[in-house]
């Protein structure tokens, strides 16, 4: 988390916020920057259910197959910070120099007037094309 505000306040942003949600497993940052703020959210339950797919529970293991998911949950937790903070930290890398403007790097997560994110508003009107194939 320090290291995230670090990055945004030495690009230049004005407000950093951020929050757990226990309940859903997410951790959810806000940020403003010229005005415009952005909402950006990881999953922690969802980084568990992919890493218990590559380490699946056997009987074989020492520890019961709910110790197994805690473990694969404590460690999204961990896990969803980093990846936040290298997601942030490479937009930004890519603002500075020009290759992005702070808007097509933060598209998705750039909050509207209604309290919802251009991503949210998007799928919510059905404006995307299904996906051609879930992934494995």
């Amino acid at each position: 988390m320090d290291d995230i505000r670090k990055t945004i306040q030495a690009f230049g942003c004005s407000k950093f916020a951020p929050m757990e949600d226990f309940a859903e497993g997410k951790v959810i940052i806000q940020f403003e920057y010229r005005g415009r703020t952005v909402q950006v959210e990881a999953s922690a339950k969802g980084y568990a259910a992919a890493w218990l797919r590559v380490n699946p529970w056997t009987n074989r293991m020492r520890r019961t197959q709910k110790e197994h998911e805690k473990r694969a949950l404590e460690q999204g937790q961990i896990a969803v910070w980093s990846i936040l903070r290298d997601w942030i930290k490479g937009q930004l890398t890519a603002v500075e120099p020009g290759i992005l403007s702070f808007e097509a790097a933060f598209l998705g997560q750039i909050m509207l007037s209604t309290g919802e994110t251009v991503i949210e508003r998007v799928t919510s009107q059905g404006l995307l094309a299904a996906p051609k194939e879930d992934r494995p």
